[in-house]
């Protein structure tokens, strides 16, 4: 007898880039991981939703927690970061926010990272260790760099 079974579908976290422009180029910021999950790997910003907590004011803590930066113009980006785990059998899904800053925008890293750069798209593309963190990048840079964001998208 065969019975289907259903994979789940969880979102508990959130992703974000973070962009500024530096002279006439926009760059994207990438954390080099220190903690045990994902150490040594090169990833935008990422988080988890605590308890009671909307994506976006998850978002806008994991950012302050992560890189110290409270100023930024936020935007919803209608993608996802997305993985399977085989060892949950389930899905993961976590919305992408996206975050303009000042050219004058300073980090100031957590414990969860040992190090940050700010890239060029193509740079970062190439960077990111995470498959499908490229194609975020990507749309990001078509939605979000290429074009002026939709004011809706705004948060």
């Amino acid at each position: 007898m065969y019975v289907q079974e259903d994979v789940p579908i969880r979102c508990t976290g959130i992703a974000v880039v973070l962009i500024k422009q530096v002279a006439s180029q926009y760059k994207v910021l990438l954390l080099k991981r220190a903690s045990s999950t994902l150490k040594g790997l090169w990833c935008y910003i990422g988080g988890g939703i605590e308890s009671g907590e909307t994506a976006v004011e998850a978002t806008w803590r994991e950012v302050r927690e992560e890189t110290g930066i409270t100023d930024l113009t936020l935007y919803t980006t209608n993608t996802f970061d997305q993985f399977y785990n085989p060892k949950s059998n389930l899905i993961y899904v976590a919305p992408v926010f996206v975050g303009y800053v000042s050219e004058q925008t300073e980090v100031q890293l957590n414990d969860e990272h040992s190090d940050f750069e700010w890239l060029l798209i193509d740079e970062a593309v190439v960077k990111v260790t995470l498959p499908g963190n490229e194609e975020v990048l990507r749309y990001i840079e078509r939605h979000f760099i290429k074009k002026v964001p939709l004011e809706w998208l705004k948060v």
